[in-house]
C-alpha cells in the first residue's frame, strides 16, 4: 500500500460505547486480511480532575464523545466492515466519507496531547471580595463572596446569605466556580 492512501476518517459511534468498539476492532484486525488496510484507531481522552466523597480523583473521558477516528484506506470491504461493528453509528458524512484534512488531525491529536500533558492540579486564581458559586454540597447553588485563601490546601472560606444572615464556610476549589 502506499502511504498517500492512508486518511483519517471518523466513526460515529454510540457515545460511552467508544473504547468497546476500539477493543473489538483491534481484536477483530488481529485474524483479519483487513489489517493492511486499517492503521489506527483512536479515541482522543482527557483527564479531568473531579472531587468524589471529598477525594480527588483524576478521570480520563472522551475529548469528543461518540466519535472515533480511524486511519485507513477505505476501498473494497473496508467501508463496509467499519460501518457495520457493534456500536457503530456510521461514518461522519454519511455513506460518502470525506477524510479529515491533515490540518484537523494535527489540531485534534495537538488538543489532546496537551490536554494529556496538563498538570493533574490546576491552578485557579481567586481573589478575596471575587463573588463565586458554590457547585457541590449542601450549598450547592448559593453565591458567596470569598472572605479567605489558602493555597496550601486549597481551600476558601466563602460566606454565603443564609436565611438573610452571612455564613462563613470552608470550600476546596473544586466546589466552586467563578461568578461571571
Amino acid at each position: 500500500m502506499s502511504e498517500v492512501e492512508k486518511k483519517f476518517y471518523v466513526l460515529r459511534a454510540v457515545s460511552g460505547k467508544e473504547n468497546k468498539v476500539k477493543e473489538y476492532l483491534e481484536a477483530d484486525l488481529k485474524h483479519s486480511e483487513l489489517k493492511d488496510y486499517i492503521y489506527q484507531i483512536l479515541i482522543p481522552t482527557e483527564k479531568v480532575l473531579q472531587q468524589r466523597n471529598g477525594k480527588k480523583v483524576v478521570k480520563e473521558r472522551a475529548y469528543l464523545p461518540g466519535y472515533i477516528i480511524v486511519e485507513c484506506v477505505l476501498v473494497g470491504e473496508v467501508f463496509h466492515y467499519l460501518k457495520n461493528v457493534n456500536f457503530v453509528i456510521g461514518f461522519l458524512g454519511g455513506n460518502n466519507p470525506q477524510p479529515l484534512r491533515s490540518s484537523e488531525v494535527a489540531r485534534i491529536l495537538g488538543t489532546v496531547d496537551e490536554l494529556q500533558e496538563q498538570p493533574e492540579e490546576y491552578d485557579v486564581q481567586f481573589i478575596s471580595g471575587e463573588t463565586v458559586k458554590v457547585t457541590t454540597g449542601p450549598f450547592s447553588g448559593f453565591l458567596g463572596e470569598i472572605k479567605e485563601i489558602n493555597p496550601e490546601k486549597r481551600k476558601l472560606t466563602v460566606v454565603v446569605k443564609i436565611f438573610g444572615r452571612g455564613t462563613p464556610i470552608e470550600l476546596g476549589y473544586l466546589q466552586v466556580e467563578k461568578e461571571m
